[in-house]
């Protein structure tokens, strides 16, 4: 069973955990989730307070800043957007 190349990195791993942790979702639907898991819009638990204390949490565990601006639909909308613009931020 070949590794996703980027799965299982600490972004990834974090992103993951914070969803469980801030959403207070199941772990096994979380290791679930893959780039195209619609997120903002398709699950209810994924709200507006949500996305801030989301957001909150993952500056805080990865020591980055996610500025109002840069938060958008887009980057909210499936795991696979979330994700590139968390490791976008990190690599900064």
């Amino acid at each position: 069973m070949a590794a996703h190349p980027h799965h299982h990195d600490r972004v990834d791993a974090t992103l993951r955990g914070v969803l469980v942790d801030v959403l207070g979702l199941p772990v096994a639907r979380v290791a679930s989730f893959d780039e195209e898991t619609p997120l903002f819009g398709a699950m209810p638990e994924f709200d507006s307070m949500a996305v801030a204390g989301l957001l909150t949490e993952l500056e805080d565990r990865l020591g980055i800043l996610i500025e109002d601006h840069e938060v958008d639909a887009d980057m909210l909308e499936s795991y696979g957007a979330l994700l590139r613009f968390t490791r976008e931020k990190v690599a900064a």
